[in-house]
């Protein structure tokens, strides 16, 4: 206990200064506080394993919900679930082909934002 007290002193200014033009111009170029909600809601859905092992599959090829759910190990149900959370989040879409969906990446942007955080990961380990 004494350990982590001595690193949060140490992590602490000796002292109080209040920085306020360093304040102001941070203060200034901070997004409305309801988009920053948006924005934490959005990483959320990165949260889930069972998401994110949708989203890789999704990288390799379109898929329908039966195909993700016989590759994953998982019911349909379940798939079915977890797609609704990711169409919500406009990180997939979907296509009909007779009774069939088939599902894939919404978007460029979705590849880069999981390939940028597989990168941190792993220049982490």
């Amino acid at each position: 206990m004494a350990e982590q007290e001595q690193r949060l002193e140490n992590t602490c200014c000796d002292v109080t200064i209040i920085h306020e033009d360093v304040i102001e111009r941070v203060r200034s170029g901070m997004p409305a506080e309801e988009e920053l909600f948006d924005l934490a809601e959005f990483f959320k859905v990165f949260g889930d394993t069972t998401r994110i092992r949708i989203l890789y599959a999704l990288f390799q090829s379109e898929m329908c919900v039966c195909d993700l759910a016989h590759l994953m190990g998982l019911t349909q149900s379940a798939i079915s679930h977890q797609l609704r959370v990711l169409k919500q989040a406009k990180l997939v879409q979907f296509r009909r082909e007779g009774r069939v969906v088939y599902y894939s990446l919404a978007d460029d942007h979705v590849k880069s934002i999981f390939d940028q955080g597989y990168q941190h990961i792993q220049e982490r380990n």
